[in-house]
């Protein structure tokens, strides 16, 4: 039996779209989940090898949903990312008209990207939220709604069709996929890599998230997403879900790291991985006083110093 990627289903999703541009899917058996917390755990079980879930769409930042399950359940560890362009399809019962659908759905990201749209075109229309894309394609096809925003691809596998396409409020709108898999030793680095970690603070007080944010700041390190997400302990409790750019191999990225250690309760690695669509060439180098020979350089110089050779 070949080894399994379990993703965010049912088929016809567009985790299911970006989730095949891998070339391993190749020699993987590709298994449907009803949501991003089965999928992980398929993982977290030993049912899968990995999961393959959305993590963070252009209009609304992070996917809530995949961060909160990141940050609380078993440690797991983001190996891959793949970026897909997203753009909606109406999908409606055969015969369906514009003026006659009273109720749609879709997963609740799919919401902000397509508010306008509706405002303008469905004022009326009341919204519920399906487990997916693909699936509210599917309640469509039950009769259990009249509409359903989802990819213009899963109009013909839910026997549906497209009464509108190429809806979308933002242009050049995309969602940011993650390969998830157990913790084991990240990859060596491409030159063009990606960090991501969770930090909780020790308490809450002023300058208390540019102390963390200063950790990285100094050495120099580009900090590409930051979200706040609650502990649940009480208001005011949050921590903090992290992506930098470099790996955890990289001098400056990697002390960044000791610093948040030394300085929170509890830091949570998600992993080093490459970027989507980014060439090595194309990264710019470290700032000056940043780059790991020059860590490297200082590392010895104290040394020296340590055993009186100045």
């Amino acid at each position: 039996m070949p080894a399994s990627y379990a993703y965010l289903g049912p088929e016809g999703t567009f985790t299911e779209v970006a989730l095949r541009t891998l070339p391993e899917t190749a020699t993987r058996e590709l298994v449907p989940m009803l949501s991003v917390p089965a999928a992980l755990d398929a993982v977290r079980g030993g049912e899968a090898e990995a999961a393959f879930v959305p993590i963070e769409n252009s209009v609304e930042g992070g996917i809530t949903t995949t961060l909160d399950e990141l940050v609380a359940g078993e440690p797991l560890m983001i190996y891959r990312e793949v970026l897909l362009s997203i753009t909606f399809a109406l999908l409606v019962r055969p015969g369906t008209k514009l003026s006659e659908i009273k109720t749609v759905t879709a997963h609740p990201a799919a919401q902000p990207q397509v508010r306008i749209w509706m405002k303008n075109n469905l004022p009326d229309v009341i919204w519920e939220s399906a487990a997916s894309n693909a699936d509210g394609a599917r309640l469509v096809q039950e009769g259990r709604y009249d509409a359903a925003f989802a990819g213009e691809f899963a109009a013909q596998k839910y026997g549906l069709v497209p009464l509108e396409t190429g809806i979308h409020d933002a242009e050049n709108a995309q969602t940011r996929f993650v390969l998830v898999g157990k913790p084991a030793r990240p990859a060596a680095p491409t030159g063009a890599d990606k960090t991501s970690v969770v930090v909780w603070q020790r308490d809450d007080h002023p300058g208390a998230l540019l102390e963390l944010l200063q950790e990285f700041a100094v050495r120099g390190v580009n900090l590409m997403l930051l979200q706040s997400r609650p502990t649940g302990e009480g208001i005011g409790n949050y921590c903090f879900a992290i992506d930098a750019e470099g790996h955890i191999a990289d001098r400056r990225v990697g002390e960044a790291l000791m610093g948040l250690k030394r300085r929170c309760p509890q830091v949570r690695f998600l992993g080093s991985y490459p970027q989507a669509e980014v060439d090595p060439q194309d990264v710019r180098a470290p700032g000056a006083g940043t780059s790991d020979g020059e860590f490297a350089a200082a590392s010895d110089w104290l040394a020296r110093c340590q055993d009186g050779r100045f």
